[in-house]
């Protein structure tokens, strides 16, 4: 009689580890936007939400998400023309953004003499607006706008275009009602 020894293999399952990432303190709006993009269940998008609030990313969420809000900026591309870069003036802020962060040495030299951020910068936002600064004339809001968006980190800038034309869901998975969640003290309408 011959013994055979049978090994028995049993599968364990293994969990992967969803270890959220921490950001530094004051972290740039696209940051938070994208830690919270990354995230898988809307509990957890709330939870960050909550974690990192601050005025620019609630005066963001209220300008894009709120009906009543009205922008009073051309809708689409920004025109933009920068002679630091000695551009023909033919790109489109939105192009000079995707240029910068295709090349970082543009980016990190875009960085070294960035002086501003959404956070420093949000309470000018009612300037582009309805109702906010209605004295304002067109040409100096738009030169206002755009000297914004010039000084601010790329993918800052970025925010802020969506933001304007309403369309930051199209790039960062956050919805209205993922904001309603996280942020229940906001009232939403009547601000036009």
């Amino acid at each position: 009689m011959t013994i055979t020894k049978t090994k028995k293999t049993t599968k364990t399952a293994t969990k992967t580890s969803t270890k959220t990432v921490k950001l530094q303190p004051n972290p740039f709006q696209h940051e938070i936007l994208e830690l919270v993009s990354k995230q898988r269940t809307n509990q957890k998008k709330i939870e960050l939400l909550k974690e990192y609030r601050n005025d620019a990313l609630v005066s963001i969420f209220i300008w894009n998400f709120d009906e009543s809000v009205t922008s009073i900026l051309p809708e689409g591309p920004v025109p933009y023309s920068n002679s630091q870069e000695q551009t023909s003036g033919n790109d489109t802020l939105s192009d000079s953004i995707e240029k910068q962060l295709n090349n970082p040495s543009k980016l990190d030299s875009h960085m070294a003499t960035q002086r501003t951020s959404l956070r420093q910068e949000h309470q000018i936002f009612y300037n582009f607006i309805k109702g906010g600064n209605d004295s304002l004339s067109k040409i100096r809001r738009e030169t206002m706008f755009i000297n914004l968006l010039e000084g601010l980190h790329p993918l800052e800038a970025e925010i802020l275009i969506l933001t304007k034309d309403k369309q930051l869901a199209s790039k960062y998975k956050v919805s209205h009602q993922i904001i309603k969640e996280a942020y229940p003290d906001i009232q939403w309408g009547g601000r036009s």
